[in-house]
């Protein structure tokens, strides 16, 4: 039997990986910095090994490592701390995995495509990062690909799901699930794409349990491109949310950007609002098979759910 370790454990990401890779009958390490957080989201999980630790500490990677096949790095950090943060994770996670001779599997995004020339985006197209942050995303790939260490790099658009509370849409869901007046960032009439997590977790654990997947790129579009308007729709009709809704442009993100160092950091990834990559499944279709697709209706359904759940926990 194979065990993982999911470090990142207790972000949106890695939650939905954890349950995925449980739901397969596997052993999985469930790492992150906060407990009570780990505790909460997985102590009914009998396959479910909780580990508390600092992702830069080498002897808390080491013990959480120990007999792991996979490592799982879906950890990620504040947009103001990119620059000083990821290298040094990456960096550690590589040593760990060699050490240990595991496998790893990387969570990744969009912006190391920078602006698309063409959509949908294919995996070989070259990548030429717009932003300080696609240029550390590429930079992480390449460190990944120039080691010794058995990778796979997964890359999925903008997320939405249950337990994944630092994306564009929960900022839009947050406020709706509360019945408040709800921001949604960008433009309502664009087409962008928002991958249910549940969806991307199966996909990234198909590709990672196989061995003929690695030292390659996916890439793992949503079920297909939506508006903003088409959205706030399903929304009003899953909850009966009446309230208008504010869209927050490039130019209220800058005032804002003012005052806060995590929205400022936010201005340069506006772009993808206006041109958006849409990704192809085209590969992991051929090679794999078909592509997780729940409906946003079902999605948001679920997410809005969970999101109901864990509040009334909170009383």
């Amino acid at each position: 039997m194979q065990t993982a370790l999911v470090i990142g454990a207790s972000g949106g990401m890695g939650f939905a990986l954890v349950n995925e890779i449980v739901s397969r009958n596997l052993q999985v390490k469930a790492f992150a910095r906060n407990k009570e957080k780990l505790v909460a989201l997985f102590q009914h999980h009998k396959n479910v090994e909780i580990i508390s630790g600092d992702a830069f500490n080498e002897q808390d990677l080491m013990r959480a490592s120990k007999d792991v096949d996979i490592i799982f790095h879906a950890i990620s950090f504040p947009y103001q701390d990119w620059e000083k943060l990821h290298m040094r994770c990456v960096d550690m996670v590589i040593n760990i995995a060699e050490r240990r001779g595991a496998k790893i599997a990387l969570v990744d995004n969009i912006y190391a495509y920078g602006r698309p020339s063409t959509n949908p985006v294919i995996e070989h197209v070259r990548k030429e990062p717009l932003t300080k942050k696609g240029q550390i995303r590429l930079t992480m790939e390449n460190k990944l690909k120039n080691s010794n260490v058995p990778s796979l790099i997964v890359h999925f658009p903008d997320l939405y799901g249950p337990n994944a509370e630092n994306t564009i849409l929960y900022e839009t869901l947050k406020n709706v699930v509360q019945s408040k007046k709800a921001n949604f960032v960008g433009s309502m009439q664009v087409k962008r794409e928002f991958l249910y997590t549940v969806d991307d977790a199966k996909a990234m654990a198909e590709l990672a349990l196989r061995d003929d997947t690695f030292n390659q790129n996916w890439n793992v579009p949503a079920v297909h491109p939506i508006t903003g308007e088409e959205l706030v729709k399903i929304l009003r009709e899953i909850t009966g949310y009446k309230k208008s809704i504010r869209i927050v442009s490039k130019g209220m993100i800058q005032l804002i950007g003012l005052f806060s160092p995590s929205m400022k950091e936010v201005v340069e990834m506006f772009y993808l609002t206006e041109e958006p990559v849409i990704l192809s499944g085209e590969k992991y279709e051929k090679e794999i098979g078909a592509l997780p697709s729940t409906s946003y209706r079902v999605g948001l359904e679920e997410t809005i759910a969970w999101m109901n759940e864990r509040a009334l926990k909170s009383f």
